[in-house]
């Protein structure tokens, strides 16, 4: 394989606003944008990390760093997986290797990756923690949302206020709730009970990262999805029993390679499979979107919270979210 010129830049994403989810807020995002050349051909991704992994741009520097002569020497996505860490590092540069490899076959990344032509997607737009009528109102605000995601913060009374003024607000969608880790174990019946009520559709991450013993075992009328508690596919088997659906980030997991091992493994065990971002542009959507045209629950709107995306962009329309071409990995020559 060719060598390679391998080019890392950091950039900050700023939010629109500031997102609140159980015991963080977010204002922005540093991402780390890798670039792959290959003569008059390129491939990129972007990487934004894992916040409570400390995987923050220093990490992801350093691990692109410690590879960097492998990378440029021209390693497989399968090599790439044995010498990185799974993070946003590996993500960035596993996504700018699918882009790179599309261009050099002169197809797209979907085709590679063995699947259809991608559709649309319909994905859940995210409301941050905040009062109850705040969330009612930004619930009312997305209006062609068909499926939204309520973050919690773990604190029971005021939560179940939250759903209950989400549901009133909107009676018409699909809804999950995230627990970011906030609750424990004895908070569950009490929580799944006031969620069925609402018709609450799946429960992410009630637990702390750590705690997935508690779950063993619990009967819950809800889906439960593991996040934070699952990271790359090493996890997967170990949710089984704890969990209903796998969560799979591609940030967590080092890139669309792991990511289609993850959801894969997670079928044959017979547990769901959902699509998840952290914050991120459009550039990390894409990858992203390939892997969900396999998924059950897709969770794409990263975008959406920025104050500026990139262009092109992916669009979202009538609740669902589409990754054109132009963005990502369309498998066309790109003069460096």
């Amino acid at each position: 394989m060719a060598r390679l010129e391998l080019d890392v830049t950091v950039e900050t994403l700023r939010l629109a606003q500031p997102f609140r989810i159980s015991g963080h807020v977010f204002t922005g995002s540093d991402v780390v944008v890798v670039t792959l050349r290959d003569g008059d051909l390129q491939g990129r991704g972007e990487g934004g990390g894992v916040y409570y992994l400390n995987d923050d741009v220093p990490h992801m520097l350093y691990t692109i760093g410690a590879a960097r002569s492998a990378i440029e020497a021209g390693l497989t996505r399968e090599e790439l997986r044995s010498i990185m860490p799974p993070g946003g590092g590996r993500n960035a540069v596993d996504c700018a290797l699918w882009e790179l490899e599309a261009a050099r076959a002169g197809k797209p990344v979907w085709q590679l990756a063995g699947q259809s032509e991608p559709k649309p997607l319909r994905t859940t737009f995210t409301l941050g923690a905040d009062d109850p009528e705040v969330m009612a109102a930004g619930a009312i605000g997305y209006a062609g949302a068909k499926s939204i995601k309520v973050k919690l913060t773990g604190e029971l009374d005021l939560d179940i206020a939250r759903v209950e003024a989400i549901r009133a607000a909107r009676p018409d969608v699909w809804l999950g709730v995230d627990g970011n880790q906030g609750f424990v174990r004895d908070d569950l019946d009490r929580l799944i009970e006031a969620l069925q009520e609402q018709n609450v559709s799946l429960l992410e991450q009630p637990l702390a990262r750590g705690k997935e013993s508690d779950l063993y075992g619990y009967k819950s009328p809800i889906p439960i999805a593991g996040d934070e508690s699952l990271l790359s596919l090493g996890d997967v088997a170990g949710a089984v029993g704890c969990f209903d659906v796998v969560n799979i980030k591609l940030d967590k997991c080092g890139g669309l390679t792991e990511g289609l091992l993850m959801a894969e493994e997670a079928r044959r065990l017979g547990l769901g499979v959902m699509v998840g971002n952290m914050v991120g542009s459009s550039l990390a959507m894409a990858p992203a979107f390939v892997l969900g045209q396999g998924c059950d629950i897709v969770d794409l709107d990263g975008p959406t919270f920025l104050a500026e995306d990139r262009k092109p962009s992916v669009v979202y329309e009538g609740g669902n979210v589409t990754a054109g071409p132009e963005v990502w990995g369309s498998g066309q020559v790109t003069v460096a």
